[in-house]
């Protein structure tokens, strides 16, 4: 018998179910579209969370404390033992490293910021002038932090282009005062955006003068033992070749700024662009793993489901297969009609599940949340599983059908 007759009579059998049919294809198209949208938004979070990173440079060291420890405190709280200072940044700055361009810190923290009736909670971050540089700030509007303005501990900020569309809608910020906190800051410059990672936003952010959150902003909270700290400091190196030589260099002058011996654990983390990336795309790929694997449990339960609907149109037309084996149908041939028969099944969900999953994926780029990312194989993937699971759960109810004996299924009632 012919593929295409068979296929026909395939496509007989499920209109003749169509109800049953439909049902039993849902659990492969939620299947099948939950691995197409995971694997295309976990693809687009990566892609957006490397373009953010590049952004700010190949040539990149930051320095960040390196040690969390959790004590007595409620649940999911933990107590910082580390810490970056202020000293440590003048340090490394007179320590003359080689091959570097720039050494910059910075100190952020979040807070309450007013314009007439907006207020919203905002990331603000004091860096120096050598800042906007380093982390490849474009400045569309007006000008950024200069050295002027920390050594006068000026009360001026810059925006992110988030934070200004939030505030000032359409109207160019510059000139006009917001309130951080409950102080009043000038506007003096607006910032190109850098777009969204889905983890985070680098347009969602104010910038002052470092010096003019120490005393008049940050408070208690940039101290310890009454020495001022910093979140991170950022070193910018001359070539990608000297990354490994600078690193070196950093770590042990802070080692020995921190009084660790040679064999204590680093209290200081010191990572470069790559290392960030690596770790990054690490952690998307093992979520978007986790979830594709939650995804294929839909798929095993509708193959489930598959086998037991096929098992129950077995018994159905065991009399039907009689009556064919009773004519000159082979076994071959019931066994070809019921695996072909499972397989539509299989790939008519499957191909809808990947409509629907590519569909999922593009409301949420819509949405500006993540930019998915649908590829060739993701799709190839879940096209590929659907037609695993119509062969796998197919096979025991197609040899079961191929090996009725007519006479038995003639009589059966």
């Amino acid at each position: 018998m012919l593929f295409s007759e068979n296929f026909r009579i395939a496509l007989r059998a499920l209109r003749a179910n169509q109800l049953r049919s439909i049902l039993t294809m849902l659990g492969i198209v939620i299947g099948v579209a939950t691995v197409v949208a995971l694997l295309s938004i976990g693809k687009g979070a990566t892609a957006s969370i490397t373009s953010q990173i590049q952004s700010n440079g190949s040539n990149l060291l930051t320095i960040s404390p390196g040690r969390q420890q959790r004590g007595m405190q409620a649940a999911g709280q933990s107590r910082q033992t580390s810490y970056l200072y202020y000293s440590d940044y003048q340090l490394l700055q007179r320590s003359l490293l080689t091959n570097i361009t720039a050494i910059v810190p910075s100190y952020q923290s979040s807070y309450l910021v007013k314009y007439s009736d907006e207020s919203f909670n905002v990331n603000v971050t004091g860096v120096t002038e050598a800042y906007q540089d380093v982390h490849s700030y474009q400045v569309v509007e007006g000008r950024f932090i200069g050295d002027g303005d920390n050594k006068s501990e000026a009360l001026v900020a810059v925006l992110g282009s988030q934070t200004a569309s939030d505030l000032f809608g359409g109207l160019s910020p510059i000139g006009k005062t917001i309130t951080i906190n409950g102080i009043k800051f000038e506007v003096i410059g607006l910032l190109q955006s850098k777009g969204s990672s889905g983890f985070g936003s680098s347009d969602d952010a104010i910038f002052i003068p470092l010096d003019s959150g120490y005393n008049k902003l940050f408070g208690s909270t940039a101290t310890y033992n009454d020495k001022k700290i910093v979140n991170s400091i950022a070193v910018s190196v001359s070539s990608t070749e000297a990354m490994d030589t600078v690193s070196a260099q950093i770590e042990f002058i802070l080692r020995r700024a921190h009084k660790l011996a040679t064999s204590d654990e680093l209290d200081f983390n010191v990572l470069s662009q790559a290392d960030l990336l690596s770790t990054l795309n690490s952690v998307t790929q093992t979520l978007t793993v986790f979830l594709g694997a939650i995804a294929g449990i839909s798929l095993l339960v509708g193959g489930i489901g598959i086998m037991n609907i096929m098992l129950v149109s077995v018994t159905e037309r065991t009399k039907e297969i009689g009556l064919r084996k009773a004519v000159g149908a082979t076994r071959n041939q019931i066994l070809t009609q019921f695996l072909i028969e499972t397989m539509t099944l299989s790939l008519l969900g499957g191909i809808i599940g990947i409509l629907l999953g590519v569909g999922i994926a593009s409301v949420f780029s819509a949405t500006g949340l993540i930019a998915s990312v649908v590829t060739a194989d993701s799709i190839f993937l879940a096209f590929f599983f659907a037609l695993l699971i119509g062969v796998f759960f197919g096979i025991y109810p197609a040899f079961r059908a191929a090996n009725l004996h007519p006479m038995v299924a003639l009589r059966y009632e």
